[in-house]
C-alpha cells in the first residue's frame, strides 16, 4: 500500500474514548458489524474450523498476497512454529533471530530443539541487523527470522540475498506489519514464510488467530495436515478409511467464529491502517524534543508503515518520563524486551552491543484507532516540555 492510495480511502468513525480513562497504551477495535457475523455463525453448523476459516483465506491472498498461499491458525505463535517446521529446522539446527522482539518468534525453536542464535539490532529501525546476521551464520545455520518491528519493514533484499548466498530459508514474522510494503510489495510476500498475528491488540484483530503465508504452493498440503494432527482432513471428511498419520501434527486451527470477526475487519482494514498511519505522521511532525528520537519512520523511498507501535528513544530518565505521563493519564511501556533476558532462551549474551546501548532508553506511547489526533498532539506536548 503506498502513501498515496491511503489519501483515497475513507475514514471511517472510530469509538472515542472516555476521557476519565485517559489514553491507554493499548485498546482492541472490533467493528460493530462482527457482533452479527459471529451470531450468524453461532447460529449455525460450523462453530470450529468451516467455510469461514476457507473465506478469510481466500479474501486475505486476494488483498495481500496474490500467487502466495495462505493458511489460517490459531495464533501467530502457530503460524512460526509451522514455518520453522515446514523450513525443515529439526533438532540441533541454529536458526538466527532478533534478540529483540516478541518471546513468540523464538519461543517454537525450543519445541523443536533448534538453537536461537541473536542477532543484534539496527538502532534506527529496532529490526535485525543485517551486518550482524552475516557474522553470525556457521554450517549449522538452516534459516533466518526477521520480525518487522513495530510495522516498519526489514531490509528484506539485503536478507534475501544473504540467505540466498548460503542457502538459507528467510521466515519473516510480520506479526506487527499487515498492510506495510516494501518497494512495493506487500509484507506478506518477502520471505518464504511469512506469518501474521490477529491476536487481540493487533491491527486486524479476532481475539487471536494467525496467519502462515507460504510462497512454495506444493508445501500446502503438508502444512494443512500438520495443522490438523497430522491428518488429511478432506479424506477424513470423505467418511473411509483412507487416513493414516504419518507426520507429527498440531491443533493449530483457525475456527469460524474467529474468522467471522476477522472477515469484518477485513473490509475496514485500509481505514484501519489509514489511522494509524496518520498518527505516526502526527508524531513525526509534533515531536521536537532533543532529547528524543522516533524509531523507524511512517514512510520512505521504500517502504510504506502500518505502525502497530510508536517507539522512541530517549536521552536519559525514561522512568521519569514515563511517570510525567502516567500523572497526565497516558500509558506508555516497553512492551517487547531483549529474549535474552529469558532463562529459558539461554540467558544473558554479552555480544550485542547495540541492543545494550538501547535498552534502558526505549519506550513505547499509545497508538490504536481509538487515539484522535489531538491525544497525540497533547502527548507530544508533554514529551516536549522535558521530564
Amino acid at each position: 500500500m503506498s502513501e498515496q492510495h491511503t489519501k483515497n480511502q475513507p475514514m471511517n468513525e472510530f469509538p472515542l474514548l472516555d476521557p476519565s480513562e485517559g489514553v491507554p497504551l493499548f485498546y482492541p477495535f472490533v467493528p460493530k458489524e462482527a457482533i452479527a457475523e459471529v451470531t450468524d455463525t453461532l447460529s449455525g453448523r460450523w462453530i470450529g474450523q468451516g467455510p469461514k476459516v476457507d473465506r478469510f483465506e481466500k479474501l486475505f491472498e486476494e488483498k495481500f498476497l496474490g500467487d502466495y498461499k495462505a493458511l489460517a491458525v490459531g495464533s501467530g505463535t502457530d503460524a512460526l512454529h509451522l514455518a520453522y517446521l515446514l523450513a525443515g529446522v529439526e533438532a540441533g539446527d541454529e536458526v538466527i533471530a532478533p534478540v529483540f522482539t516478541c518471546t513468540a518468534t523464538n519461543i517454537p525453536l525450543l519445541y523443536i530443539g533448534a538453537k536461537a542464535v541473536f542477532a543484534d539490532i539496527d538502532p534506527d529501525t529496532m529490526n535485525i541487523s543485517v551486518e550482524d546476521v552475516r557474522r553470525r551464520i556457521t554450517p549449522k545455520t538452516k534459516a533466518v527470522v526477521c520480525v518487522d518491528y513495530g510495522g516498519v519493514p526489514c531490509d528484506y533484499d539485503a536478507l534475501q540475498a544473504l540467505c540466498d548466498e548460503h542457502g538459507l530459508t528467510l521466515i519473516a514474522d510480520a506479526a506487527h506489519s499487515i498492510g506495510s510494503t516494501y518497494k512495493g510489495r506487500c509484507s506478506g510476500t518477502l520471505a518464504d514464510f511469512t506469518i501474521f498475528s490477529f491476536q487481540a491488540i493487533k491491527t486486524l484483530t479476532m481475539g487471536d488467530g494467525g496467519m502462515l503465508v507460504i510462497k512454495d504452493a506444493s508445501l500446502l498440503e503438508k502444512a494443512k495436515r500438520l495443522r490438523w494432527f497430522g491428518i488429511d482432513r478432506s479424506a477424513k471428511q470423505g467418511g473411509i478409511w483412507s487416513n493414516d498419520i504419518v507426520e507429527v501434527g498440531y491443533k493449530y486451527q483457525m475456527t469460524d467464529i474467529g474468522a467471522s470477526i476477522g472477515l469484518v475487519g477485513l473490509k475496514m482494514i485500509d481505514t484501519i491502517i489509514k489511522a494509524r498511519y496518520d498518527l505516526f505522521k502526527v508524531y513525526e511532525a509534533e515531536l521536537t524534543s532533543p532529547r528524543v528520537r522516533l524509531v523507524g519512520s511512517a514512510s520512505g523511498p521504500d517502504h510504506f508503515t502500518c505502525a502497530w507501535l510508536l517507539t522512541i528513544v530517549v536521552d536519559t530518565g525514561r522512568v521519569e518520563l514515563m511517570q510525567k505521563l502516567r500523572e497526565n493519564g497516558i500509558e506508555s511501556g516497553q512492551v517487547h524486551y531483549r529474549n535474552d533476558r529469558y532463562s529459558v532462551l539461554g540467558g544473558r549474551r554479552n555480544d550485542l552491543p547495540l541492543m545494550d546501548a538501547i535498552e534502558d532508553n526505549y519506550l513505547v506511547l499509545p497508538l490504536h484507532p481509538m487515539v484522535q489526533a489531538s491525544d497525540v498532539k497533547r502527548i507530544c506536548a508533554l514529551i516536549n516540555e522535558g521530564w
